[in-house]
């Protein structure tokens, strides 16, 4: 995968990962533009200077509305010990159906210094300010500030914040 199939895949996209593969256009059976998101977990991130920076452990859902709003990576442990647990907006990040991996924008440098957290204690997710400073940090459009259908007003909602 190079950087222009990066850039077609997130200028085509809506709101949601990006898709990149040579199955891409494949549509026989559920994906990949439609996965069970177990599927995709345990799925390795990649970061746009190459590097490993670990595994898909979380997709966290915003309920109320009906997104993909995080995938949680887990980054740096053994065996899942000793690991740092990032919350990466869901926008940020590239499928790529033929490694079954995922491109994160952002290189393994940004990663590394980005904040995290702990197993045990998880951010509040649908607080506002988390989420915007993670939005921001990943240079990622803030995913509640979207719309899905803008051309069905009943579904256009004014939204201030992830989980209201």
């Amino acid at each position: 995968m190079n950087q222009s199939d990066i850039q077609r895949s997130t200028a085509t996209r809506g709101q949601g990962a990006g898709i990149v593969g040579a199955g891409h256009d494949h549509h026989g059976g559920p994906g990949p533009e439609v996965m069970a998101a177990d599927t995709l977990q345990h799925n390795d991130v990649v970061s746009s200077d190459g590097k490993n920076l670990g595994k898909i452990k979380h997709i966290m859902l915003d309920v109320l509305n009906g997104r993909i709003a995080y995938a949680v990576l887990s980054n740096g442990g053994f065996l899942g010990i000793g690991d740092k647990l990032l919350a990466i907006p869901w926008g940020a990040l590239t499928l790529n159906i033929d490694e079954k991996s995922f491109l994160l924008s952002a290189t393994g440098a940004e990663v590394k210094a980005s904040p995290g957290f702990d197993k045990e204690q998880w951010p509040v997710m649908g607080d506002l300010q988390w989420a915007v400073g993670v939005h921001d940090y990943y240079r990622t459009a803030r995913y509640w500030e979207r719309d899905t259908f803008p051309e069905d007003e009943a579904l256009n909602r004014v939204h201030q914040g992830p989980l209201l």
